[in-house]
């Protein structure tokens, strides 16, 4: 049994792939600690998840807030900015300190605002290291100013890690290609494989007639990912309700639109729901929908966690036609695909499936066998086999 260190830049609840990761790696016998952030007043500082996983969250020391900072943080004074940073500082210390008292054989760094941490505390407590990079952060959108000081730290320290991580085959070869480094192992961002009842859960919360159907789009409301579109496009697509659940820097100016173009009988929004809520409302849509907009190098390369997640609720989807994305739906036949960015294409995508029932059967078929292979259990072992051989190795 080993004990692993993971850290990640956030609160963790709402985090299924380092969940699931960590679940994996405690069913086969190591112990995780997960370090994340502290939010005041939502979070314990400390809690068992599951056997063999532990969360530490770090939080007020010595009265010093080092919660998780705002989102927008272009509106920020310098001061606020300037105590923004030494709180990041601290945080980042805060844990390095832990992680080395705890003195793993492991330390995980989810993403690479982490990275140069948990490298720094791996080689302080002679642990090895592991990089998981969700995802391409040197072509991130909102990343750009600072691209090349990450592209920097990957080079610098991701041929160092005794494993890495990525999410996709594209991003896995961006990763050997630019760093000289062997393809890291892909893990897709599957979710587990559960059987929801169709309980109708979002209709019953907002109140919505059963002769609609509702389209979905659930996860973070960022620039890049055709929300804005969306929201102008289900003007063109009368008979839907559309329903956006999640949260993000775009959220208030969503709903803002919404009303602009008188939609609020039509266009809903759900706060975050939690990451084991999730699910039911997924199933209890009838169409789901990925429009990401082809803004960067990240999103040429996703193929989206949401996706995943729409198949293993056996929901019918229109998504954007980039290659992971493409090649996913394609492979499983699973709907529809449209040129990111195209706002006519989108609207026809959506009327071809609201007003085909018997369209949406089929593809709820065809994902609901697809369900059976694209879901996390299929691909844990690859990371618990990346553990084993990292283990297995003596220090040079």
């Amino acid at each position: 049994m080993a004990q692993i260190a993971m850290f990640v830049w956030n609160d963790f609840r709402n985090d299924a792939r380092v969940k699931n990761e960590a679940l994996s790696l405690a069913s086969a016998g190591h112990s995780v600690t997960v370090h994340a952030l502290f939010t005041d007043g939502v979070t314990p500082h400390y809690e068992e998840v599951a056997a063999g996983v532990a969360v530490k969250r770090h939080g007020r020391k010595q009265g010093i807030r080092l919660a998780k900072p705002r989102v927008h943080t272009a509106k920020r004074s310098g001061f606020e900015l300037g105590m923004l940073l030494v709180s990041r500082v601290l945080t980042h210390l805060v844990v390095m300190v832990s992680i080395v008292k705890e003195r793993p054989d492991v330390v995980h760094a989810h993403d690479v605002n982490v990275l140069p941490t948990a490298w720094l505390a791996a080689r302080l407590c002679g642990a090895k290291l592991v990089y998981d990079a969700h995802e391409i952060s040197s072509g991130r959108e909102g990343y750009r100013k600072i691209g090349r000081l990450v592209a920097w730290i990957e080079k610098k320290i991701m041929p160092r890690a005794a494993g890495t991580i990525t999410t996709t085959d594209a991003r896995a070869k961006f990763f050997a290609r630019a760093y000289g480094i062997a393809r890291p192992l892909v893990l897709q961002n599957r979710p587990r494989l559960v059987s929801v009842p169709g309980d109708d859960r979002i209709r019953k919360m907002l109140g919505l007639s059963a002769d609609r159907p509702i389209v979905i789009y659930q996860g973070g409301q960022q620039p890049g990912r055709g929300l804005e579109r969306l929201v102008a496009c289900a003007a063109r697509v009368p008979n839907a309700h559309f329903v956006f659940v999640g949260g993000g820097s775009l959220h208030e100016d969503l709903k803002q639109l919404a009303e602009q173009l008188s939609l609020t009988d039509r266009v809903f929004f759900i706060p975050t729901v939690p990451l084991a809520e999730l699910p039911f409302f997924t199933a209890s849509a009838d169409i789901g929908v990925q429009p990401i907009e082809n803004t960067c190098l990240n999103h040429f390369t996703t193929d989206s966690n949401k996706l995943f997640e729409y198949v293993v609720a056996r929901l019918p989807v229109i998504a954007s036609d980039l290659p992971e994305i493409a090649r996913v739906v394609r492979a499983h036949d699973l709907g529809l695909l449209v040129k990111p960015g195209d706002s006519d294409a989108l609207v026809d995508a959506l009327n071809r499936l609201v007003d085909a029932p018997e369209l949406r059967s089929y593809y709820s078929g065809r994902a609901e066998q697809a369900a059976s292979t694209l879901n996390w259990e299929e691909q844990e072992q690859s990371l618990v086999a990346m553990y084993e051989r990292i283990l297995s190795r003596t220090p040079e």
